[in-house]
């Protein structure tokens, strides 16, 4: 039998597994990325308000609190939007390679939010993933609105991260999740209702297929990807558990590889370029990683 450290961490690559997937669900969703993020989060917030009544989840919060969280559910709403947006006017490898420099944003983030110093070798990792892009860059240029968008989407997801970790110091997780994403859906649908097609019968008009696989978006990869991954940081430390996750563009795309090769084959240049990006999100990780642990020995009492 696995004893329960290994379980753990089994467990944690098949969320990362689920992460990655979420990208292949995006391909295969045929609605545009709008009404795609607005049913996800929708459902989910269903999920989770179902999750609140279960288990009496107190969400009771400040009047200034709230407003922040709801500008929270407004930047993952669109980090999605832009996420998706990639996908559906490039592919999937184009999407999760420009989302893998989220870590390149999160290190000038950070110290602003956290009002530490900008750690001199996350600038020289900086510099090499800009190297990266441009390897990129100059050889998928038929898809530089597809870019745009994932990079757009890789510095939402950072400042996304960076603000839930502040709110992670005062709320628990489950009432920071309800209600950003109680915001996303009222966000998207007042611009849906004011600058979008509408919420006309063809809205609603999606078929079964996508609704399966919206249903699994927002239930698996969603939802329950939510509340596991926080069972797994009771038991992982959270930069082994940040580190890993890095991995999640690599399952994507080798995901999407398999999937999808008529579309998802790319340039030498790009698996360089893409090399190179992971491989310093990776290393950083790693470097991070050790820094942790060493504080955490020097501190350890005797």
């Amino acid at each position: 039998m696995l004893n329960d450290k290994l379980k753990n961490y089994l467990h944690l690559h098949f969320l990362v597994f689920i992460a990655g997937f979420t990208a292949i669900l995006g391909k295969l969703i045929s609605i545009n990325a709008v009404s795609l993020v607005w049913y996800r989060m929708l459902f989910a917030t269903i999920l989770m308000i179902a999750y609140v009544k279960l288990f009496k989840v107190n969400l009771q919060i400040t009047k200034k609190e709230l407003i922040k969280l709801c500008l929270a559910g407004v930047i993952i709403a669109l980090h999605w939007i832009t996420f998706y947006g990639a996908i559906k006017v490039a592919n999937i490898s184009i999407a999760l390679a420009m989302f893998s420099t989220g870590a390149f944003f999160a290190s000038f983030l950070e110290p602003i939010f956290y009002k530490r110093k900008i750690i001199p070798y996350e600038i020289f990792f900086g510099l090499i993933v800009i190297l990266g892009v441009y390897l990129i860059v100059q050889s998928e240029i038929q898809h530089l609105t597809g870019m745009i968008l994932g990079m757009v989407s890789a510095f939402l997801s950072s400042l996304f991260a960076v603000l839930n970790g502040k709110f992670l110091e005062q709320h628990s997780a489950t009432k920071i999740s309800f209600y950003e994403f109680l915001s996303g859906v009222i966000f998207i649908t007042i611009y849906i209702a004011l600058f979008g097609e509408g919420f006309t019968a063809s809205f609603f008009s999606i078929n079964a297929s996508d609704i399966g696989y919206l249903l699994l978006l927002a239930s698996i990869c969603t939802a329950y990807a939510f509340i596991a991954s926080v069972y797994v940081m009771r038991y992982i430390s959270p930069y082994t558990v940040v580190l890993t996750y890095n991995l999640e563009p690599i399952y994507g795309i080798i995901l999407a590889l398999i999937l999808f090769p008529e579309t998802e084959i790319m340039s030498s240049s790009f698996y360089i370029g893409a090399f190179v990006i992971l491989a310093v999100v990776l290393f950083n990780g790693i470097i991070k990683n050790l820094k942790y642990l060493k504080r955490k020995r020097k501190h350890k009492p005797l």
